[in-house]
């Protein structure tokens, strides 16, 4: 368990600035007519920009998360940015990626392979890393 706590808490202590920010900086306007993200309508990418700690993006995670949790997060996309929704859908889309399977194998590589299925790529992982050695260290100290 310390090696998923370790991961996850790394994950989002960079996706959310160290849980400072619930909505993304940025103005989502990147995000616009990406259809791998589900937004096919206009305005999409900003209205479904990252939210809560792990930053959930794109309309087609936000129907698919708010179906599970049973919310309506299409039409009330700020819910994510609240604690309690925040985290319910970081949660859920950690579980919904499986990505306990790679924490589980606590290596660096898994670790890469965490943040390429949260960021799509490698964004920011010397900072992503940085908080995973501090989380295990600090954890396996417990």
């Amino acid at each position: 368990m310390p090696a998923r706590k370790a991961a996850f808490l790394a994950q989002l202590a960079h996706e959310s600035g160290q849980l400072r920010y619930m909505k993304e900086i940025a103005s989502g306007e990147a995000y616009e007519g990406r259809e791998d993200l589900g937004n096919n309508q206009p305005g999409d990418g900003k209205l479904f920009k990252g939210r809560g700690p792990i930053q959930l993006t794109g309309r087609a995670n936000y129907a698919a998360a708010g179906k599970d949790l049973g919310l309506d997060l299409v039409n009330n996309p700020e819910l994510v940015e609240t604690p309690e929704v925040g985290f319910r859908t970081s949660v859920w889309f950690w579980n919904k990626r499986q990505l306990n399977k790679l924490a589980d194998r606590n290596t660096l590589k898994d670790f890469r392979n965490i943040t390429k299925k949260i960021n799509g790529g490698n964004n920011g992982s010397a900072d992503r890393e940085k908080y995973w050695k501090q989380a295990s260290k600090v954890l396996k100290e417990q």
